[in-house]
């Protein structure tokens, strides 16, 4: 039978609890994950397909079936709340992509995604983010990589020197309430941030072990929690899970609770979510650290995007033109006026005001994350405008590169 007769045979439906063995096998099948992976991470038998039933009762699942009722394709729609230069924007993970390879090459996934767009959109999750399993594929699809992730590991010798702090730090478990209310303040006031409920936080710990995890919490004089790190220790190794401190005294308390351990370690290693080394915090800064593209994002509906987004100082008339290889409604020009009026101070219209910008969906949405600044863009020939007008968005585009530790 030829692909198109295959495809003609499939329909698409949601996902339900009725099709949770299906939709494990599936991803398991896609992503090989192995048992002994799901043991590492402090599964047990069976205990996956229990773990996805929020995924099918509280995201957005739907896939491609065959007349047996047989899942071979499918995409996942979590729905998301994110800090976008200090605006809450709901937003769309897409997660849960795959399709089996006799069924590949069908354009299966194409119009899943392309059905996931309008999903969002009728939603009002204005952007996306998602893990990339290739980042070119996703390119193609219009999503763009938005953050980082960087990898240190300091010997025990690079570790700093203790300073004092007016505070203390308090070893807990990482399930205390007080690690969820310091990371809520964190992400409400970080550009990028994912706000974590507790469907979030499940996520957060899918893929690791939670019971051999450690919280440590810094407290200020006034006892105010100010910070907290995620760790664990093994094989004479300092892991780091996640840092997140409200203020520098934080910080640099929770960098003395790590020295304390120096007479049981060798190494620390850790993680970092923004694009921002360690090494230049540090007395010792020929460290070893790797930097690599971490999650892409993707701008759903870019007039109502534009609509909400914190633009910065004095708007003078420009336009956007904007090209999208999977969401048509973003095809075309989108004017930006001052309009103190709108909530955000500019009104967004499909007139030609102005002089223009020449971008694609991914650059666009790149630029107003602050992952890559107007100028940088321009110089590499993914803008298109003249320089006043280039100027003018360096000015309007808040500044800072985003924050995201999640993963989905």
């Amino acid at each position: 039978m030829s692909d198109h007769k295959i495809k003609d045979s499939l329909r698409v439906k949601p996902v339900g609890l009725k099709y949770l063995d299906q939709y494990n096998e599936l991803l398991r099948y896609v992503f090989q994950v192995t048992d002994r992976e799901l043991e590492e991470s402090g599964y047990e038998d069976g205990e996956l397909k229990r773990s996805k039933r929020p995924v099918l009762q509280e995201a957005e699942v739907f896939g491609w079936f065959t007349p047996e009722d047989q899942l071979v394709s499918q995409i996942c729609i979590y729905p998301c709340e994110v800090n976008i230069h200090n605006c809450i924007f709901k937003m769309g993970g897409v997660t849960g992509v795959g399709t089996y390879p006799e069924f590949a090459g069908m354009g299966l996934m194409n119009d899943l995604i392309r059905r996931a767009l309008e999903k969002m959109r009728k939603a009002g999750q204005y952007i996306s983010y998602l893990y990339p399993y290739s980042i070119p594929y996703y390119r193609r699809k219009g999503w763009e990589i938005m953050s980082d992730h960087i990898t240190f590991e300091l010997k025990d010798t690079e570790i700093p020197q203790a300073i004092d702090v007016p505070g203390h730090v308090e070893r807990t478990t990482v399930g205390n309430p007080v690690v969820r209310e310091i990371y809520d303040r964190f992400a409400r006031t970080t550009h990028g941030a994912l706000i974590r409920n507790d469907f979030e936080w499940v996520e957060y710990w899918r893929w690791e072990n939670e019971d051999e995890r450690i919280a440590a919490i810094y407290h200020d004089a006034r006892n105010v929690p100010q910070g907290f790190l995620l760790y664990w220790v093994e094989d004479d190794i300092f892991h780091i899970r996640e840092m997140v401190y409200l203020t520098q005294e934080a910080r640099k308390g929770l960098w003395n609770f790590i020295r304390a351990h120096y007479s049981m370690i060798d190494a620390v290693r850790g993680d970092i979510y923004t694009s921002e080394p360690l090494a230049f915090l540090l007395d010792e800064s020929q460290i070893k650290e790797t930097i690599e593209p971490y999650f892409m994002a993707r701008i759903v509906d870019v007039e109502r995007f534009l609509q909400a987004y914190p633009f910065e100082g004095t708007i003078r008339p420009f336009h956007f033109v904007i090209t999208d290889p999977m969401a048509h409604w973003n095809n075309g020009v989108f004017g930006i006026t001052a309009d103190k009026n709108a909530p955000n101070g500019i009104a967004v219209s499909a007139e030609p005001v102005g002089k223009s910008v020449e971008l694609d969906i991914q650059t666009l949405t790149t630029m107003l994350m602050g992952y890559k600044r107007p100028t940088y863009l321009a110089k590499i020939e993914r803008i298109r405008t003249d320089r006043r007008t280039l100027r003018l968005l360096e000015e309007i585009i808040p500044d800072g590169q985003p924050y995201f530790s999640d993963y989905f």
